[in-house]
């Protein structure tokens, strides 16, 4: 039945991320990689698509073989059976699709990591630090949209396409930076508000940048009805914003109850409810999970909350990741010019994150090793650039040509892929490269100031 094989498909998902995280765990790693490389191995492009992998393989084996004048013929043996099966065409019915579930599951994990960032980051502690974060998220802004703006124009020559390329190098993930901050335990240490400041631009300016980026890929042409819909973004989250200051007693008694149970339900069906009404009128539900996080961190419910979600959040969590990597196609990355654009843009645009967060750290005070840090942490992206991503794959044909849309697409994906892993290593190691960069910025910081004489 297909709920049966359903439900065995959602046993694998679990088992095979839990076999990550205890790789992971073994060898002091960050799990985050792993997860999206078991979501990108147990996924229909690889095996799924096993026997013809194999089949590819021996060719290639037997032709390089014949090249070197040796006789070598592995067809035969590449049809291994065991107790009547065939081995290869048996282990890729294992393998795993876009479920409703695993999607929904993704989504939820987007979720549940920005309510528990709302619960470090209140309303008053953001409207204290606005004019910061407001100086480094233009930083941010300014460096590594215009960075990707360049770059977009370089690789495709049009606008359109150059102004969803420097979308997707410009957001960090917020996502998986928190889950890092968490992992790491820097969630309470003062760089995270540097961080947590700028994601919080990023996150606002997404809002209204892909309600534009539709409209423009989707070539309505429309002006009333871009800024229609620019309008009803930003007259949300003002609304979630006076919910947020407002709505502190509201949220506190929603929560009163003697019963964990009760607590949880309430809590997650506020915060779900809100993500959704959000996503479905065209704002991110992360931005949405964010605000009620935040209007939460007010309520004296705070502990109660992290203690009894902290395990729902990270098996969600560990399903967003999952699926970064299921979605994710290896044979994108074969084609020359997306191998060369991905390149280009991880070479250009790691040390444009790394000056902008740097510079971010010292708009908010922070000493050189604390300053270093921010630059290590924002290098991650994630779900917002495959949002992007998306969004040009449905205007295909439409504002954007089809090929075009294709190639930012597989850009979009192998570029989260190699960026995600890379961010999560430099915050992992962000200790030994500190131990090398700090001293010399330290250095140079002092050597430029003036002498007492």
């Amino acid at each position: 039945m297909a709920g049966e094989t359903a439900l065995v498909d959602v046993g694998i998902l679990f088992g095979a991320v839990a076999f990550g995280g205890l790789l992971a765990n073994r060898i002091e790693q960050s799990v985050i990689p792993f997860y999206i490389v078991i979501g990108m191995l147990l996924g229909p492009s690889v095996l799924g698509d096993l026997p013809s992998l194999v089949a590819d393989a021996a060719s290639l084996l037997e032709d390089g073989a014949a090249v070197a004048g040796l006789e070598l013929e592995l067809g035969r043996g590449i049809g291994i059976e065991i107790l009547g099966y065939e081995l290869f065409a048996s282990a890729s019915q294992v393998a795993l699709a876009e479920t409703d579930f695993i999607y929904v599951g993704a989504e939820l994990g987007i979720v549940f990591l920005l309510f528990f960032l709302g619960l470090e980051f209140n309303l008053q502690r953001l409207m204290a630090a606005r004019e910061r974060i407001g100086k480094a998220g233009t930083v941010d802004l300014v460096i590594n949209f215009g960075i990707g703006l360049i770059l977009g124009w370089i690789l495709f020559g049009e606008f359109l396409a150059a102004f969803l390329v420097a979308g997707i190098v410009y957001i960090s993930s917020s996502a998986i930076i928190t889950k890092s901050l968490i992992d790491l335990g820097w969630i309470a240490n003062d760089e995270a508000s540097s961080m947590l400041g700028t994601l919080v631009y990023e996150d606002l300016f997404i809002a209204i940048y892909l309600v534009v980026a539709s409209v423009l890929v989707l070539g309505s042409g429309d002006i009333g009805e871009a800024l229609g819909d620019v309008g009803i973004a930003v007259g949300f989250i003002l609304l979630l914003l006076l919910f947020v200051h407002f709505g502190t007693a509201f949220f506190q008694r929603a929560l009163e109850t003697d019963s964990n149970e009760f607590l949880v339900l309430r809590a997650i069906g506020i915060v779900v409810l809100v993500a959704g009404a959000a996503l479905a009128i065209g704002v991110s539900e992360a931005v949405a999970a964010f605000f009620v996080g935040m209007a939460f961190s007010s309520t004296d419910h705070v502990h109660d909350l992290e203690r009894l979600l902290e395990p729902v959040r990270d098996a969600f969590a560990a399903i967003f990741f999952f699926w970064i990597g299921l979605v994710t196609n290896p044979a994108l990355f074969v084609d020359a010019f997306i191998l060369a654009a991905i390149g280009a843009a991880v070479v250009l645009t790691t040390p444009t994150k790394l000056v902008s967060g740097y510079l971010g750290g010292r708009i908010y005070d922070l000493d050189e090793r604390r300053s270093v840090r921010v630059g290590l942490g924002m290098v991650t992206r994630g779900e917002f650039s495959l949002i992007i991503a998306s969004v040009a794959i449905t205007g295909a044909g439409f504002g954007i040509a089809e090929g075009v849309a294709n190639d930012i697409n597989a850009f979009a994906v192998g570029y989260v892929l190699v960026m995600s892993i890379l961010g999560t290593t430099l915050m992992q190691y962000s200790s030994r490269i500190e131990s090398i960069v700090v001293p010399r910025l330290e250095s140079r910081s002092s050597s430029a100031q003036p002498s007492d004489d």
